[in-house]
């Protein structure tokens, strides 16, 4: 390009691969260099040190696992059954946060659909966050909704083929009334003896008549026909039996073109009809209005209002509509048992026995081994057909997974020797969990990186330790339902006025005059107990039972998490955030 060549504000240029805006200002009118120095620029003049950042991230779903082959092949033995049209055995998957279940079973389930795609089988695999979509008309509705989609995506490509189909037809007919015109044409020249060029039709006819005479043929008319005749029919006797070929209507004198008119077979081999399954123009626009009006009947399901029934029904028939087998991902499932019940499952591992065109098969992802515990007898002995453990990893499967993502996530050099055994330790002490390590080293080169390190070392691995620790927190706390946060609320105000060695009986009192100030309903002092508990198991508090001889025994309480930063979480919270209100109350009372 020039230099004079004109440039506008949306040029677009493609950098490292990927295509973005033009960031070249040199013919730009800055002004004051100093004053027009932006936020970003001090960021974006050192080199990055990420490659391709995503790969680090849990949404990613590698090409390859490490150390998961054994179960990646037992699953693809059980789904192999859906290739071949059958329906495959439901598969339960247990294993600590981290271990690859998800990422296993995404792996697998992507193999299967392109598997099957090369091989025209249909199959579908769908997946379900049962953390997020925690009811059973949640799950039922977004199912119903997706298959939905897809099936109007479906009918969508047929009624495409069709229309092409018609288009086919239409110049079939009309390649066919342009040879029958042609025809005729040549039987008029053949009469008309004033034709616009009498010498043309003069030497064809010298030339027809010489063949004839040195070929020893004798023209003899037909039967009750006169020779003008004979000869009109002999013109145009290549276009008639042309005509006669292409027209699948056609009927003989002696009536046996009935019946092949009435057998599809007897398109011509060019006809647009001849390898499909339709016998005629009608019977296409037929199944175009057949399938239109199946597209105009797919109703797609609200988020909320319909009765659970009818939303059931509404799935039952999107996934009956085509043949096909269908494999359901619900991962977190032992979420979804917690919170709704087994009746989804049990609704979803029955319906194959209803089924008429497809079947199901249910992949069902869990962190928790004793989930199936709560189950129905029925449900659990139909939904664990087959079950898959997936180990923890050790520090050394660890260190493999990060190499193995870091050749890809980061530029050369941009690790020290020192980051991948680190990561791996850190995340080993955390039940081998590889979600830990790859989070880890994520941050450790984000932190570099904004320090504009060339390279990430040991300290930058250290720092992102006690940084995803807070973020954990954070999110912890977030998420705790609103009874769990004025528990925890009690604990930090009574830190915060100097109480130690906090107590059962302190925490409730405290939680009480909380619960009246937001007009919450107050729990018994022995279920506020249990809230206690349960933060404890969070990592949230500390909670440890003390003998006090014979005044019995109690729990002294302490916070794990940094103070302000969880309060500041919890005040965040709308129901809470004017509990400040009451913190002089508090500490007035504590004075006195």
């Amino acid at each position: 390009m020039s230099d004079d060549s004109e440039t506008t504000d949306s040029d677009e240029v493609e950098i490292d691969g990927t295509r973005g805006f033009s960031t070249n200002f040199e013919n730009a009118d800055l002004g004051d260099e100093e004053s027009n120095q932006g936020l970003f620029d001090d960021l974006l003049s050192g080199e990055p040190i990420f490659e391709n950042k995503e790969v680090l991230r849990p949404s990613y779903t590698p090409h390859e696992l490490p150390h998961r082959s054994d179960q990646i092949n037992k699953m693809a033995t059980i789904l192999v059954a859906a290739l071949r049209g059958e329906t495959p055995s439901n598969i339960l998957i247990y294993g600590k946060t981290g271990t690859g279940k998800t990422a296993s079973a995404k792996f697998v389930s992507k193999e299967l659909e392109s598997t099957s795609q090369k091989y025209s089988v249909p199959c579908d695999v769908e997946y379900i966050n049962c953390e997020v979509t925690d009811t059973q008309y949640r799950v039922l509705a977004q199912l119903a909704n997706k298959f939905i989609e897809k099936n109007e995506k479906r009918i969508d490509e047929q009624l495409a083929t069709l229309e092409s189909l018609l288009d086919a037809l239409d110049e079939y007919d009309a390649a066919v009334d342009a040879r029958d015109t042609h025809g005729a044409n040549a039987a008029d020249r053949s009469d008309d003896q004033t034709a616009s060029d009498p010498f043309e039709f003069a030497l064809e006819d010298a030339t027809e008549s010489e063949t004839n005479v040195s070929s020893g043929d004798e023209i003899v008319p037909e039967s009750g026909g006169s020779p003008p005749e004979a000869e009109g029919y002999s013109g145009s006797s290549e276009s008639k039996s042309s005509s006669s070929s292409i027209e699948p209507d056609s009927t003989a004198a002696d009536g046996t073109g009935d019946a092949a008119a009435a057998d599809s077979t007897a398109f011509p081999p060019d006809h647009p009809l001849e390898s499909t399954p339709f016998e005629s123009r009608e019977a296409v626009e037929a199944r175009i209005e057949e399938l239109e009006d199946d597209k105009e009947s797919f109703e797609e399901v609200p988020m909320t209002g319909w009765p659970t029934d009818r939303v059931y029904s509404v799935f039952f028939d999107a996934v009956d509509y085509d043949e096909r087998v269908v494999v359901i991902m619900l991962d977190e499932i032992d979420k979804l048992v917690e919170k709704s019940g087994d009746d989804t499952l049990y609704n979803l591992s029955r319906m194959n026995s209803e089924l008429e065109n497809s079947r199901v098969s249910i992949i069902g992802i869990s962190n928790d081994l004793k989930f199936t515990d709560f189950l129905d007898p029925r449900v659990k002995s139909s939904l664990g057909e087959e079950e898959i453990v997936f180990p923890p990893y050790d520090a050394n499967q660890l260190r493999d997974i990060l190499e193995h993502r870091s050749n890809v996530a980061f530029k050369d050099s941009a690790l020290s020797e020192d980051v991948i055994p680190l990561c791996a330790a850190f995340a080993a002490q955390e039940h081998g969990d590889a979600r830990r390590a790859l989070d880890l080293l994520r941050t450790a080169g984000e932190l570099a990186e904004r320090s504009q390190a060339e390279t990430i070392v040991e300290e930058h691995v250290r720092q992102a330790q006690d940084k995803i620790e807070l973020d954990r927190v954070v999110e912890v706390v977030r998420t705790l339902p609103t009874q769990s946060k004025l528990v925890l609320f009690a604990i930090i105000l009574l830190e915060k006025n100097g109480v130690h060695s906090i107590n059962t009986g302190e925490v409730f009192n405290i939680y009480k005059r909380l619960c009246e100030e937001i007009d919450a309903d107050v729990l018994t002092q022995r279920r506020v107990t249990d809230l206690i508990s349960e933060l404890d198991m969070l990592g949230i508090v500390n909670a440890v039972v003390v003998s006090k001889g014979r005044y019995g025994r109690t729990k002294e309480i302490s916070l794990s998490v940094p103070l302000e930063e969880t309060e500041a979480v919890l005040l965040s919270d709308s129901r809470l955030s004017d509990i400040d209100d009451v913190q002089p109350f508090i500490q007035a009372r504590f004075e006195n």
